[in-house]
């Protein structure tokens, strides 16, 4: 993954301190599942990071956000609920793809 990491952003705010302004993300960090890409599509999968069942979160400056990541579930065998919506995709599954196959405008740098 070229050193890049997952994350979903699931706040933007900003604040002033001490005169400055600073623009912030709240971001539930996703880990690296594996040393390699996945053998069948050459991408790579991620998972949500939990600590103990709560998710891993972190604020960050937006400035170290790179790129979007597009992201793909990773299925298993089991049928999907008729009532499943895509607004509720990154909570239904464990897993996802890194999509590095998209088209090359969804992947420009994000500043």
């Amino acid at each position: 993954m070229s050193g890049l990491l997952v994350a979903r952003v699931l706040l933007f705010f900003s604040f002033m301190f001490d005169g400055e302004h600073h623009q912030c993300a709240l971001v539930h960090w996703y880990s690296i599942f594996g040393d390699q890409p996945d053998p069948d599509n050459g991408m790579w999968v991620v998972t949500p990071d939990y600590f103990g069942g709560a998710p891993n979160l972190s604020v960050i400056h937006i400035n170290s956000i790179f790129r979007a990541a597009h992201l793909l579930p990773v299925f298993d065998a089991s049928p999907l609920p008729h009532t499943l919506n895509y607004t509720l995709t990154l909570d239904s599954f464990k897993g996802f793809y890194v999509n590095n196959y998209i088209d090359y405008h969804a992947y420009e740098t994000v500043v």
